[in-house]
């Protein structure tokens, strides 16, 4: 039983240069922060905006200024526990540090939820976005390549997974090229998203601010709550940590940078796009800031949307796709899962096996099944994961003081406690089917863990009684010899 809360040797974590199993280091700090601009900008600031609009209105900006400050307050410790255990895994290495290894495995649980069905998820949307481009330019895709068959109009959505195929192929390469790509599509989405900016700006009419608040402080905490989903991502910086050059510098930077860069952009882009239309216009629209284009009567909006939406979407799904490998390299590496997927390719040095597992089942989740309304899920393992992320902070604080940390979170334990505090808070404003069906898979990670270290038992004992039986008989052998 005690060996259900064993913690990992934090010494292990500090001197990790001494490890045969690890990855390249190539990530600098600007790195870092287009990492997290492409994870965070994306389905949010095209597709969530718009549905949460209709539950704050133009309120919407306190709504992002809220969970923003949630957020705020969680990469403050993220990015100490970042600068100073500078291996991969996030939040799952962090709580085996601190609380043992059941919690760590929980929380890797939660953490392959979260980023497979973010991936999948928005992949499906990525599909949407490209069929309706190729519609608009005159060449419609047949539905029946182009939707789940659980819709009853479809056989498989081919560009979802083509999609998936295709980024898995640029993952392998490693975390330098992967950076790369994601840096040219992170500058065509800002692009638009600033072309956006300066021209809704000239339509703003402030008539529509009014009611600001329609649904009062519950609708905007209920809008805090919803679009939470949008500053998911940031926390993928540190999924980097082995992999990033002078890391005790270059990760709070990262953390923290990119958190405030699109924070910054998603209250213009709010405050733009409702001052433009009345708010209830929103309602129903999964393409918020196209209908605020149409609505003013600005030619080419589809086009300009649609390129951005699919260049946003893109790198949310590559770097959605960039954590989970680690996060299973991780949880392999301390025997939580098989050994194989700590497999490094020779030359590219990325976790390949990993990798592939990860593209082989995003593939088939977006390929064949209709995710679009289960967003909120990734909501509450970020949530969850997060609220161990503070408590992992107030403990190392008090048992390990005197590690060096190149970053300190200030106000300790008073800034994790309100991060905990807000978290929770954040929770309780999701649906009831969310909080069961996450439930369910927590369940289904404790069948797992329980079932993997019975058999790892089994298999040791059994190599056990291989080696012993061996003894034997070479003992017997030379005993046999000696009579003879």
């Amino acid at each position: 039983m005690c060996s259900l809360f064993r913690k990992k040797d934090i010494e292990e974590c500090l001197h990790l240069d001494t490890c045969n199993q690890k990855l390249k280091r190539s990530l600098g700090p600007i790195g870092l922060i287009i990492m997290g601009i492409g994870a965070i900008v994306g389905a949010g600031i095209f597709i969530v905006t718009g549905v949460a609009s209709v539950t704050s209105g133009p309120a919407l900006i306190l709504s992002f200024v809220i969970a923003g400050m949630a957020c705020g307050l969680t990469a403050l410790c993220y990015a100490e526990m970042a600068s100073m255990i500078t291996v991969t895994g996030g939040i799952y290495t962090y709580t085996h540090v601190t609380m043992g290894e059941i919690w760590a495995w929980m929380i890797g649980w939660t953490g392959i939820l979260q980023y497979i069905i973010a991936a999948s998820a928005v992949a499906i949307g990525w599909s949407s976005y490209t069929s309706g481009f190729f519609t608009s330019i005159g060449f419609a895709l047949p539905e029946i390549i182009t939707s789940s068959p659980l819709t009853g109009s479809g056989l498989i959505n081919l560009p979802a997974l083509l999609i998936v195929a295709l980024l898995t192929g640029v993952l392998v390469l490693g975390a330098k090229e992967s950076a790369k790509v994601n840096a040219a599509i992170v500058i065509v989405k800002l692009a638009v998203i600033g072309l956006f900016i300066v021209i809704g700006a000239q339509f703003i009419n402030p008539i529509n601010y009014h009611p600001f608040a329609p649904n009062g402080l519950s609708g905007v905490l209920q809008g805090a709550a919803m679009v939470f989903f949008a500053y998911v991502g940031f926390d993928t910086v540190a999924s980097a940590a082995e992999e990033t050059k002078n890391p005790q510098k270059a990760l709070p930077i990262g953390i923290i940078g990119s958190l405030a860069v699109c924070s910054i952009l998603y209250i213009i882009v709010t405050a733009v796009m409702t001052g433009m239309v009345p708010y209830t216009m929103f309602e129903g629209s999964a393409a918020p800031v196209q209908i605020a284009l149409q609505s003013v009567g600005i030619n080419g909006a589809t086009t300009i949307v649609t390129v951005g939406a699919i260049a946003g979407l893109t790198t949310v799904i590559l770097v959605s796709m960039f954590v989970v490998p680690r996060l299973l390299f991780a949880m392999s590496r301390d025997e939580l899962l098989p050994e194989g997927l700590t497999k490094v390719h020779h030359n590219f040095k990325s976790p390949i096996t990993s990798i592939i597992i990860v593209g082989i089942v995003s593939a088939l989740i977006s390929s064949f099944l209709p995710l679009e309304g289960i967003f909120e899920l990734v909501n509450i393992s970020a949530l969850t994961a997060f609220i161990f992320l503070a408590l992992s902070v107030i403990i190392l604080r008090k048992q390990r003081p005197d590690i060096e940390r190149k970053f300190k979170c200030p106000l300790v334990p008073v800034v994790p406690i309100l991060s905990i505090i807000a978290c929770l808070g954040l929770i309780t404003q999701l649906k009831l089917l969310t909080i069961e069906v996450f439930g369910i898979w927590l369940l289904a990670g404790l069948t797992f863990y329980f079932t993997y270290r019975r058999y790892k038992k089994y298999a040791a004992n059994k190599n056990n009684d291989l080696i012993e039986h061996e003894s034997y008989s070479a003992v017997d052998e030379i005993s046999a010899k000696r009579i003879w």
